[in-house]
């Protein structure tokens, strides 16, 4: 990446894709995960001190949490209930039931978090992002009543996997806002905008938050056809 997009921290966490080859798909202990950083200021290497964690910018009035949920990759089918859903891509591992286990508990983890930081923090601004969109979350009531909670804080919710730039296609969390964060091309194009989301903190504290666009051709280019001779 150009120095310039690098001299800030960059905040993550893990999608379904990362825990394919990632030893900590097979273990409990987050020392043993390839991507898990907590030095916010080693720029060499995205942030994410742990699964799930939470940042505190008081100087923005913001707090930023991160919510491992691999287990709802799945929920986009709303008919599953939430203890029927499992992490699909653990089949992708070399120990899919212990991924299983571990994709469970660090659900459960991120769920108690945000629970926790929800009834506490005294930001006016929270920003929660997962690898997933709210319409994988419809097995989830409760954290999706709290994420449409505007009484104490307005909340932004981003989320990815779906390969797409909207907030349409999403569970809605008004009057809240949240956005499906994907584009740029990949595997694949799943809508006609692709791009990324930009925010801006104004001196009262809101946040402006908006989609920046790139042309459909850049980043979705069709799948080669192959020629048999």
């Amino acid at each position: 990446y150009d120095a310039k997009l690098r001299s800030v921290p960059w905040y993550s966490v893990y999608g379904n894709h990362d825990y394919h080859l990632d030893p900590c798909a097979c273990s409990s202990d987050p020392s043993d995960c390839a991507q898990v950083n907590w030095d916010v200021d080693d720029l060499s290497r995205f942030y994410m001190p742990g699964y799930s964690w939470y940042k505190v910018h008081e100087d923005l009035g913001l707090e930023v949490v991160a919510l491992e949920l691999n287990k709802y990759m799945d929920g986009w089918n709303m008919t599953a209930k939430a203890d029927e859903l499992k992490f699909a891509d653990c089949k992708w591992t070399k120990c899919q039931g212990a991924c299983y286990g571990n994709a469970d508990a660090r659900a459960e983890q991120a769920l108690d978090l945000f629970r926790e930081r929800f009834e506490s923090s005294t930001a006016s601004n929270m920003i929660v992002f997962s690898h997933y969109p709210t319409d994988c979350f419809s097995s989830l009531p409760d954290l999706l009543a709290n994420l449409s909670n505007a009484s104490e804080r307005d909340i932004i919710f981003y989320g990815g996997h779906r390969h797409s730039v909207d907030n349409t296609s999403t569970w809605r969390t008004a009057p809240n806002r949240n956005w499906v964060v994907g584009g740029g091309g990949g595997w694949s194009c799943d809508g006609p905008s692709q791009g990324f989301m930009a925010a801006t903190v104004g001196e009262d504290y809101w946040i402006d938050t908006y989609p920046v666009l790139v042309d459909y051709d850049i980043c979705c280019h069709p799948w080669p056809t192959k020629v048999v001779v």
